[in-house]
């Protein structure tokens, strides 16, 4: 049997969004020969998500010092045993047969390091919109997400929290990159530059948008510190490139 893990670093949620995310991962149908660990790693040594959704095989409980989402979302991927991994916000939903359909990329097509989906954002009143920019359904081409994030002010051409990546690939990039915000495009970069990957058109998450999500805090887009990670990044970007010509 294979397995896929999903992954979701809880601090400071809200009980009923962390409830829907349970549920969205207990309804995913997975192909035969499938099997799913959702690891539910608390960033504050706290049992309060572990309270609230109880004892299941299928989930696994964590917890650590406070470090982050990075740090958190790194913990739960050293506890891991899939060799496919998705992270999963606190406070987003996975769409039906989401998992099955990154499962079958990442089966079908061996050369593929990572795979992404369409997103809806998911509003206060339960409605959702989307968005009219996404890429063609299929293969990303290595380098192809860095050079349009380069020229699109720092935007990538797919929604980075939909990643599905291979663990051995997000293992040997150091998992989700440790600076504050973005590090979820940090990885992402990081596998698009080594490995192709591959886009689904189908819907693949809600990403709830509300007044309390981290990413909607000022300290999130401060613009000296946002400089900074984009710089990172990038220059991570650069560097991996040099030293994968040196092993070529």
């Amino acid at each position: 049997m294979s397995t896929i893990s999903v992954i979701t670093a809880v601090y400071d949620s809200h009980p009923d969004h962390l409830r829907e995310a349970r549920n969205s991962v207990a309804a995913q149908k997975l192909p035969p020969g499938w099997n799913l660990e959702w690891l539910v790693q608390e960033d504050d040594r706290s049992d309060t998500a572990e309270q609230l959704l109880g004892a299941e095989p299928w989930i696994s409980h964590g917890r650590n010092r406070h470090g982050g989402q990075a740090i958190t979302r790194n913990l739960a991927l050293a506890s891991s045993r899939g060799e496919l991994v998705r992270n999963l916000d606190q406070d987003d939903v996975l769409a039906p047969g989401a998992l099955a359909r990154d499962i079958a990329v990442l089966e079908a097509h061996p050369e593929v390091g990572w795979a992404t989906s369409r997103v809806l954002d998911l509003l206060p009143d339960g409605s959702t919109e989307g968005f009219d920019h996404d890429p063609q359904v299929g293969r990303i081409e290595r380098g192809a997400a860095v050079q349009h994030w380069r020229s699109h002010g720092y935007r990538l051409p797919v929604h980075p929290t939909t990643l599905c990546i291979r663990r051995p690939l997000a293992v040997a990039l150091g998992g989700w990159m440790a600076v504050p915000g973005s590090e979820d495009t940090g990885l992402l970069i990081a596998a698009s530059v080594l490995t192709t990957g591959w886009f689904t058109g189908e819907v693949g998450l809600l990403y709830r948008k509300w007044p309390g999500q981290a990413s909607a805090s000022p300290d999130h887009t401060d613009t000296i510190e946002w400089q900074a990670r984009m710089s990172l990044i990038s220059e991570r970007a650069d560097q991996l490139v040099q030293l994968n010509a040196l092993v070529a």
